[in-house]
This record gives structure tokens, sequence and C-alpha cells, in this order.
């Protein structure tokens, strides 16, 4: 088993622009993640979310793989632990993270590893990479949502296929499926999800967290209902805002419409 401090074994890199890359780094057991290396993750991912100067993260893994999955040499340690302790579970972290998270997969994501990118926002993949859960083979019982979450994004015929046969899902089938958003050469990986997130910082930071959160939350709900919370959460917003806001709203808008060419038609 590897001895390596979790510190190692979990690296945070911050840019000056507002960009926060995790690197699960434990590259000879394929990124399997051990009980302290959970820890590590979730503590980093809450401290990012609750860091002003970072506006999007990025989540990556050194080597072969994005993550194996649990160390399963320690499974006891690990599934026998509070599996309720948020504080240390890196899935209810990413999945409370008001930041915008990209994922970035190269390799194997495997059944834990599955469920960590199944919380990041969005994903992109390597050509090569490979999504598997493999519960079933192993008589695990999913508890990070991969039993949720999986039908709900491919649909519920394609998840069963995927967990009840534990094959493979491919980078470009999934891209297809509707579950990762791109794929690209390994060597372009991390230059596309930063210009995700390059994308993203452009943007009114206010309105791209509260974006985030209206859609996933929404998605928790029935339509009927999540219309109602877009609703709710859109006369909050309005209400907020100060006659010198609105001001400078229209400001922007007028400034940015006074920039561009004239219309064609």
């Amino acid at each position: 088993m590897d001895q390596s401090k979790p510190e190692s074994l979990i690296l945070v890199s911050r840019d000056p622009n507002g960009i926060a890359t995790v690197t699960i780094n434990r590259p000879k057991s394929l990124n399997s993640l051990t009980r302290a290396m959970m820890t590590r993750l979730a503590k980093e991912i809450k401290a990012l979310g609750l860091d002003d100067s970072v506006h999007v993260i990025i989540l990556c893994g050194t080597g072969r793989a994005f993550c194996s999955g649990v160390d399963l040499t320690a499974a006891e340690d690990v599934f026998k632990g509070d599996v309720k302790d948020v504080e240390s579970d890196p899935v209810a972290q990413l999945e409370r993270c008001k930041k915008p998270v990209i994922g970035a997969i190269n390799g194997f994501a495997v059944t834990a590893g599955f469920e960590i990118a199944l919380a990041c926002d969005i994903l992109v993949a390597a050509k090569g990479a490979k999504f598997m859960d493999t519960h079933a083979r192993f008589g695990i019982f999913p508890s990070w949502g991969l039993s949720q979450k999986l039908p709900r994004i491919i649909g519920p015929g394609r998840a069963r296929e995927a967990s009840l046969t534990a094959m493979p899902i491919t980078a470009e089938q999934a891209e297809k499926w509707g579950l990762v958003n791109y794929v690209v050469e390994e060597s372009e990986l991390l230059k596309k999800a930063r210009s995700i997130a390059e994308a993203m910082i452009k943007n009114n930071q206010d309105l791209v967290l509260r974006y985030k959160s209206v859609i996933n939350d929404g998605l928790k709900l029935d339509l009927g209902h999540a219309l109602s919370l877009e609703k709710e959460r859109a006369y909050e917003y309005y209400n907020g805002m100060t006659k010198e806001q609105f001001k400078k709203m229209q400001e922007f808008i007028a400034g940015r419409n006074a920039k561009k060419p004239p219309s064609k038609l």
C-alpha cells in the first residue's frame, strides 16, 4: 500500500485568474483512493468552494487513470467508516460546491472514480478514456450516486446495461450519450478544460454561481417545481438589486451593443 502523505496524493494549484486545479496523484495505484485521500479531497474541494479568489475548479488525475475507485486493500476501513460524514465525503463536497467543477477524465474512471466524475458539472474526456461501474462485479453497494445519476443522464436502459454487466463505456460512446461534453486528444485534455473555465470566468461571477445552483437544484425536482424554483430565485435576485446595479447592467448592455457590427438584416 502507498504510504505517501495525503497532501502529496491530492495536489492543489491555483492560477491568478481564478482557476484551481485539483489532481489525484497516486499513479502507481491508478489513483485508487484510500480513506485519508478521500478526506483530503473532500476538504480541498470544500476549501476551494469557500475561497473567493477561486472561480472554477478543474479535477483531474495523474498517469493512466482519472481514478480507479476505492483502494480495495483498505475496503473495510473505507466502507465501514462513517459514510454519512459529509466533511470527509468528496462526492458530497463536490455536490455542495458553489463553484463550477470541470472533470478532465483521462484513462479509467472506475466505480467510485465514475461517481466522482458524475459529481462534476462538466466532463471533458481524453480519447481512450473509459467509464466503468464494477459495483456488481465486486459485491459493493453504490453509495455515491451512481445508481441514480447515471440513468438520469444516459437513460435507464443504457445505465442498467453498464451497471449490471460492468462493461466499460468508451469516451466516444459517453459523448454520444451526453455523459461527456467533449472528447479530445490526451495532450489537449487540460487545455480544453481550461478553455471552458476561462469562458466562464469572462462572465458575471455572481450570476455564474446562481445559474449553476438553479440548474443543479432544479434537476432534483419535477419540471413544474423546477420552473417555480427559477421564478423564486429570479424574483429574489432582482428584488435584491439596487437602482445603481440596474443602471450598471443597462450601461454594460448598451456598451456591448455599441461594439457589435451593424446587423445585415
